[in-house]
């Protein structure tokens, strides 16, 4: 089936080498701002596909290029010029005269690649085909059993990937980004003790999936992933959320500064294992009293108000300690009962915002329900790949096995 829908700090920097004309060099090598040195013309070129990609249909000028990267009017017109060799990028007409020659508008071709996002979820494999401009072109999803281990997870997205291009037919397929619950390494492409998923343990998943898929594949946690993919429109050094994920488990994203924020370890957002009851239930993960446990056993129980309770004591935890600017839900639990979690989360930072003296209007730290419903996290590992290409860093890519 088919549906149309909708920067991060990931790690590994790529070279910055390129020769012009490897779409791939190009697209994934990062830098500093805009130069005009040969040896970054790769990052150059991310830097007007990300530019192009923000105009939308509207397009933009080579002037306009030229003024808001810093790079010369002659540098813009090569990079542009091998962007339209490669097909990501076309004339779209010409803006009135204001006095000169009429500016050339040029805009990116969407449809000019593709990249497959999937989320491994613990139950159900959702894969979403986007194109450049982050909508999804294609939609599959198939039940799965994550705690299994890697033979059917594998067999599996090999399936669905290859249903989903097949429906779609056309452009070439730049890479899979793979969204599953952590904790993992995403440099490595490995994954460490899954809660509920021992088996799992050191498994080096991404490069098990670029022998399977045959393409390059780029892994990260699901809340990452997802964060990553909300991430995009905010101005880099620009803006902080938290995305609280409660479905089959309870994790976060977290986006500082405009920036996806993984931590030196990659351990950044295990929201769900925060202890805030001593003596509570038994968690997943060994422990008590975790969040995750308290969220999962209200629902469980039909208590969606101390579920929500639960989930907003943990909200307002994280506002405390790092004074983000709004907080996002998502995650099947979440939509299944919209009303009761918006409203819990949003009463708890209320109360918040009065204990420390900031209880007039708008004080509080706004909720909302993160874009994308069902596919945000799907929608976001298509992101993993398709952000470099824009002037994001690059992730770690899994190798890309030859095809038999």
């Amino acid at each position: 089936m088919s549906s149309k829908s909708g920067n991060g700090n990931n790690g590994n920097n790529g070279s910055n080498s390129s020769n012009g004309n490897d779409l791939s060099r190009d697209g994934f090598a990062v830098g500093p701002p805009g130069v005009n040195l040969p040896a970054l013309r790769g990052h150059n070129a991310a830097l007007v596909l990300g530019l192009l990609r923000a105009a939308g249909e509207e397009g933009v000028s080579r002037r306009e290029l030229a003024g808001r990267t810093g790079l010369t009017p002659q540098a813009v017109s090569k990079i542009t010029a091998r962007l339209r060799a490669d097909g990501l990028v076309t004339e779209a007409g010409r803006r009135a005269s204001t006095g000169g020659k009429p500016a050339t508008v040029l805009r990116l071709v969407p449809g000019a690649r593709h990249a497959v996002g999937l989320h491994l979820d613990r139950d159900e494999l959702t894969a979403v085909l986007a194109d450049l401009a982050g909508e999804a072109v294609g939609v599959r999803r198939a039940p799965l059993a994550f705690e299994a281990g890697a033979g059917q997870v594998l067999a599996t997205a090999e399936r669905e990937v290859a249903a989903l291009r097949a429906e779609a037919g056309g452009p070439p397929v730049l890479g899979a980004g793979v969204a599953c619950p952590g904790p993992l390494d995403h440099t490595t492409g490995v994954l460490h003790r899954v809660t509920g998923a021992p088996r799992w343990d050191g498994f080096p998943l991404r490069d098990a999936l670029a022998e399977r898929l045959g393409l390059p594949v780029v892994l990260d946690k699901d809340t990452n992933a997802a964060a990553l993919g909300l991430a995009q429109g905010i101005p880099s050094g620009a803006g902080s959320f938290g995305y609280l994920h409660l479905g089959t488990g309870l994790g976060a994203g977290l986006v500082l500064g405009g920036s996806l924020y993984r931590g030196p370890r990659t351990g950044a957002g295990e929201f769900g294992h925060q202890i805030v009851q001593w003596d509570g239930p038994r968690c997943s993960c060994g422990r008590r009293g975790c969040i995750e446990a308290l969220c999962l056993a209200a629902v469980a129980r039909g208590d969606l108000p101390g579920a929500a309770r639960a989930l907003g004591v943990g909200a307002a935890n994280l506002v405390e300690l790092l004074d983000i600017d709004r907080v996002l839900l998502g995650g099947r639990t979440v939509l299944d009962h919209p009303d009761a979690f918006l409203g819990g989360v949003t009463t708890a930072l209320a109360e918040q915002a009065r204990t420390r003296g900031r209880a007039g209007a708008g004080e509080a730290v706004p909720v909302a329900l993160a874009r994308g419903g069902a596919r945000v996290v799907a929608d976001g590992a298509a992101e993993l790949v398709l952000a470099p290409l824009f002037g994001g860093r690059q992730p770690g890519l899994g190798r890309t096995a030859p095809r038999p």
